[in-house]
């Protein structure tokens, strides 16, 4: 029984010790995406993503995607794919490696765009026990349009659910932003994100200032 909750223990502080920034940190977040369409209904996705937190100040955390996607009909798509990922804790940058499945359902409505996305993912790590995680996305694109680029708002809200040693929802992305497409193959994004994760013992707000770029062939 002690070796259980000693367990338990090890992994809530691994967890923690991810989010040690104070409540209400600032954070930056950049997101490089490059699309290659493989056919009319097929596309390979790679992407990367930095981000830095403790009031921009420190580089903690990247990841490298790769992914495969196929449009079933014009309502729904399915894929999966790989992500590696480094994350600085207790002052080290530990890997993680993380396949994936998702399924993102698609609609409209008097110019309103939605799409609604879930996504498994299976968590191995070479320092604490594996796991998994279940994100669901839901994102609202308005139908209206700003200045002379077209700027687009939308709003999204994400869910991060983990199961293992732990089974808890322990964090939420909610975001406010602007889209522009600035050619034909090139979009751009910029956005505001709550970020509300999970402590030890409460909930710490993350403020994010977050940047995409999306090329498309």
């Amino acid at each position: 029984m002690k070796k259980i909750f000693l367990v338990i223990g090890l992994a809530v502080f691994l967890t923690a010790r991810a989010y040690a920034y104070d409540s209400g940190d600032f954070q930056v977040w950049n997101t490089d995406v490059e699309e290659l369409k493989v056919n009319h209904k097929t596309k390979i996705a790679l992407e990367e993503e930095f981000r830095w937190g403790d009031n921009a100040s420190e580089f903690f955390y990247q990841h490298y995607d790769f992914g495969l996607f196929y449009d079933l009909n014009k309502y729904l798509n399915i894929g999966g794919g790989y992500r590696q990922i480094y994350e600085l804790k207790s002052g080290n940058f530990k890997p993680e490696e993380a396949p994936y499945l998702t399924a993102t359902l698609f609609g409209d409505w008097k110019g309103f765009k939605f799409d609604d996305r879930s996504r498994l993912e299976y968590r191995h790590f070479s320092y604490q026990a594996d796991g998994w995680r279940y994100r669901n996305k839901f994102t609202l694109k308005f139908p209206w349009k700003f200045t002379k680029l077209g700027l687009q708002p939308y709003l999204s809200d994400e869910m991060l659910i983990v199961f293992g040693v732990i089974n808890q929802f322990n964090e939420n992305r909610f975001s406010s932003g602007l889209s522009v497409n600035l050619t034909k193959n090139i979009k751009a994004e910029l956005y505001y994100m709550l970020r509300t994760v999970k402590g030890t013992d409460t909930w710490i707000d993350g403020n994010v200032l977050g940047a995409k770029l999306k090329v498309a062939f």
